[in-house]
């Protein structure tokens, strides 16, 4: 085995950035015309990104509640997609900023006739489009949609988001002036602190219960910490709540100060989309994957590049412990509207222990090319995959499994988070010649799911490319999708719509096409909406078929070319 390393590299936070922006507070209205209540603040952590704007929750629960234009300005993109956003408007306003309606569950009737239009003459059911800037003018207060559950939406909001038009940067919604009635400070629930040792790495870690006291101030039991290492760093769990909502969202900003001097802060105020995944070193990745917990990570990890810190000194949140002087920590919690929780501890160091031996085959240095490459596995990870250097664990074993074709990777752990997609290429001398084109590359989760991650043979290497550590190999598809009716009859007539489930035996990764399908009515293609969700293809009739006998074909095909037909006759 052989791994080389390139040109070495740390990033490292500046001191300071910029102050929050006076936002204008008079200029936009409410896009709801109830009380808003949030299920999602913006920044708040999510799997792999931050929320990038507000979730406002319906007012009855349902679907089709109006929205509203929170100022003039024009349509500047529309998108339709069976994922994601959904059905999304997007609105520019002459002040410089842009404001995002998403999950719709449909747009205004000139523009709701536009898409379709659009839709029929490209046959495509997800599509984007930049109408021109006097296309479709919008006017303050107008009804522009109506509320619903598109995309990835699992219940009726409003994903609401405002961005600046010019970098297209998301801005806290909050931060306009638009009005929430929040008088709940956000509820500190853990503390975790991290063992770290000369390179600042992280040798153990130990999770803390808060104590609220009857002043409202946060504490742990016994007040003072008593860490094993020379110097440690600290995560948080913490979350908002509103009046009138059980939710429990993400906080607006954390800030740190060791012995009253201020040390470590974050605000979510904006940020770029480019750099959202870094999430994963700004929170504990681990506790997300084992426990589902959401913890802010009070101290820097060296790849990280969110730009949402204000005050983050050259420590970078990294606490230098004493044994016979504790060490002072206070970390204030707010909400946007400025709504405080406060802990209070102090930290000294203890016996610092030796850690505890680990196995590991190599070391993936942080700001280098990774390669590694043992004939049965090649890896190859770019410059930025990783936020801290990796001792990566790696072995194989042999399953008997009828459909594996290659020794089973296991590549490290998925506990650990990667940046950037990396090259993976596994041998696979046992697949037959007549089924190389049913090949994919597969990754086996810790719950013994199977993703298909694509690939393409170069000899007898498959190749493809990976965002997760975990267990790879080959193995075959070779079985259609299937495609059930679920409202579906001989006589729909008088029948506003119907519906088919699709489905196939294996998941795929992000980056590996989804399902495709294309289904006609006498020959003439028909749009077909996608319910990622539910996996439901639905045709609403719209007035394209007429009266009498017709003949529907649906055809559905995987991404290795596994094809199924459907084929119906239906009264209309």
């Amino acid at each position: 085995m052989r791994i080389l390393f390139f040109s070495l590299f740390f990033f490292f936070f500046s001191n300071s950035s910029t102050t929050t922006k006076d936002y204008p507070k008079d200029y936009f209205r409410s896009p709801v015309d109830h009380a808003i209540k949030l299920s999602g603040t913006f920044g708040e952590l999510r799997s792999n990104h931050l929320h990038a704007g507000i979730d406002i929750k319906s007012r009855d629960g349902k679907i089709g509640q109006p929205l509203y234009a929170i100022a003039d300005g024009y349509v500047s993109r529309i998108k339709v997609s069976s994922g994601g956003y959904g059905k999304v408007l997007y609105i520019d306003h002459p002040n410089g900023y842009t404001s995002v309606f998403a999950h719709l569950h449909n747009f205004r009737k000139d523009i709701d006739e536009f898409v379709k239009q659009q839709q029929y003459e490209k046959q495509v059911f997800e599509i984007e489009l930049f109408p021109q800037p006097g296309e479709f003018k919008i006017t303050k207060s107008e009804v522009i949609g109506k509320m619903g559950l598109s995309g990835r939406s699992f219940g009726p909001h409003l994903h609401f988001e405002i961005r600046d038009t010019k970098s297209e940067k998301p801005i806290n919604p909050l931060l306009f002036g638009i009005a929430v009635k929040d008088n709940i400070a956000p509820k500190l629930h853990n503390l975790k602190v991290y063992h770290l040792n000369d390179k600042r790495e992280e040798m153990g870690s130990k999770a803390y219960s808060l104590v609220k006291s009857k002043s409202g101030k946060y504490r742990i039991k016994g007040d003072t910490i008593t860490v094993g290492a020379w110097r440690c760093g600290f995560a948080l769990k913490a979350y908002d709540h509103m009046p009138g909502a059980s939710n429990w969202n993400g906080v607006y900003s954390i800030a740190m100060a060791k012995d009253d001097v201020p040390f470590y802060d974050f605000e979510m105020e904006t940020f770029s989309f480019d750099e959202t995944r870094y999430i994963n070193a700004h929170m504990d990745y681990g506790e997300l994957k084992t426990k589902k917990s959401y913890y802010n990570r009070c101290y820097a990890l060296p790849g990280n590049k969110l730009s949402i810190y204000k005050n983050v000194k050259e420590e970078r949140g990294v606490v230098k412990l004493y044994k016979d002087k504790p060490t002072k920590i206070v970390m204030d919690v707010k909400d946007t509207h400025g709504n405080t929780s406060t802990l209070t501890f102090w930290a000294k160091r203890g016996k610092v222990k030796e850690p505890k031996a680990s196995s590991f085959n190599y070391i993936l240095k942080i700001g280098e090319e990774n390669i590694i490459d043992n004939n049965n596995l090649y890896l190859y990870f770019p410059k930025g995959a990783l936020y801290e250097n990796l001792y990566m664990n790696y072995h194989t074993s042999s399953e008997a499994s009828y459909n594996i074709y290659s020794q089973v990777h296991h590549i490290h752990n998925y506990k650990s988070p990667v940046h950037k997609y990396f090259d993976i290429g596994i041998k696979g001398h046992t697949v037959p010649d007549e089924f190389r084109d049913k090949a994919f590359i597969a990754n086996c989760d810790k719950d013994g799911e199977i993703s298909n991650c694509g690939g393409k043979w170069d000899g007898n290497q498959l190749k493809t490319k990976a965002r997760e550590f975990g267990d790879y190999s080959i193995m075959l598809d070779k079985i259609p999708p299937k495609i059930e009716p679920k409202a579906f009859k001989k006589d729909l007539r008088g029948v506003s719509k119907m519906t088919f489930k699709i489905s196939d035996n294996f998941e795929v990764a992000r980056n590996v096409p989804n399902l495709k399908y294309y289904a006609t009515v006498d020959g003439n293609w028909i749009l077909m909406e996608y319910d990622s969700k539910k996996d439901l293809l639905i045709h609403n009739f719209d007035g394209t078929i007429g009266k009498g006998e017709h003949q529907l074909v649906i055809t559905v095909s995987d991404n290795l070319g596994n094809t199924s037909v459907l084929e119906k006759t239906f009264l209309k």
